[in-house]
């Protein structure tokens, strides 16, 4: 037996019949930074002085022309309503601008806290480096000690050469204190 789709089966009630509009919010806010940056532009501010500037000119010299006399009133209602509409739509793009910002910004800490927590953790190993190091014998230590052996030999080899067969021969010499 076929199974039947949720919208097929008779015992599951139909949803609403009503109009579903969906709006896409990130395609609207796209829009409207795109329509924001364009307000910002000498470009926009070179059109529409051009049209104001063609709109009063027909408007006053062209008599038979005339549909918004002196005053105005229909310019000014199309500047109201540009107002209007534009300033939600630059809103809209600083929130958005303000919310990348504040991801940049987080992001920015996280990496700041991280470079912060190596920084440390280098600062910790070359500590540790040095107290190593300074552990190590240096090439000065060993130059002197190394002297002190050769001055050693030295001393044994002329005391040996001077010694005669019945004296005894020192097995070890004396070690010499660190300095």
């Amino acid at each position: 037996m076929s199974e039947l789709s949720g919208r097929q089966r008779l015992e599951t009630p139909r949803g609403t019949r009503g109009l579903r509009f969906h709006i896409d919010v990130e395609a609207v806010g796209r829009v409207s930074e795109n329509i924001a940056r364009f307000l910002g532009t000498g470009r926009y501010l070179l059109i529409q002085t051009v049209i104001v500037i063609v709109w009063v000119a027909l408007n006053v010299f062209a008599v038979r022309l005339q549909w918004d006399p002196y005053p105005f009133i229909l310019l000014n209602l199309a500047f109201s309503t540009q107002a209007a509409y534009a300033a939600p739509l630059i809103l809209l793009a600083q929130n958005r601008q303000e919310n990348r910002d504040r991801v940049s910004l987080e992001e920015d800490r996280a990496r700041a806290a991280q470079t912060k927590a190596d920084t440390e953790f280098l600062a910790r190993e070359l500590a540790a480096l040095r107290l190593a190091v300074g552990e190590v014998a240096t090439r000065d230590y060993l130059r002197r000690e190394l002297d002190d052996i050769r001055q050693m030999l030295t001393d044994l080899g002329e005391r040996e050469s001077g010694r005669d067969e019945d004296e005894p021969r020192p097995t070890t010499p004396k070690p010499r204190s660190r300095k």
